[in-house]
This record gives C-alpha cells, structure tokens and sequence, in this order.
C-alpha cells in the first residue's frame, strides 16, 4: 500500500526513468526467492523435524548457504519465475 501514497506517486512521476507496477498483495509465483524455498523444503530439509526455531533457523541458513554453492541449481530455479531477470 506504501507505494500508492500520492507522495510516493509524486516522487515516482518526477523521475523520468522510474516507474512503478502494482503487484498483487500475495503472488508466490513472482518471488523468485519462493521457489528456493520450496526446494529446500522439499529436498535437503525435507525429513528435518525441528522443533525448536533457534534449530530451524540454524537448519535454514546451512542449507541455505551449501545452496548458494550450486550456481547452476540457483540459475534453474531463478529461471521458473515469469520475471525477466538479467543473469550474469
């Protein structure tokens, strides 16, 4: 809603090269970070039974980071979201 405040509006219009798009409040399928989550949910945190949030969050930033290790992995689930995403 931020966004549709005629002050951010205002800034927005007197910049020639911004634009602004309104996206739906929830879209899973347009936050490419969704389907990272998935797959760490469904694959190497999948069979994890944690119960305590200090372990989940511990679990998640681990799995997380051996992710951030398979470049080609990260660059097919980068690839499922609808955006156009310029990848180096």
């Amino acid at each position: 809603m931020a966004h549709r405040a005629c002050l951010i509006q205002d800034h927005i219009s007197k910049k020639k090269d911004w634009m602004s798009e309104f996206l739906p409040p929830y879209a899973p399928e347009l936050n490419p970070v969704e389907n990272v989550w998935c797959y760490l949910k469904t694959h190497s945190m999948a069979n994890e039974a944690l119960y305590e949030l200090d372990n989940l969050t511990k679990s998640a930033r681990r799995h997380g980071r051996a992710l951030q290790k398979r470049e080609p992995l990260l660059r097919s689930l980068l690839k499922h979201s609808p955006l156009f995403l310029r990848l180096k």
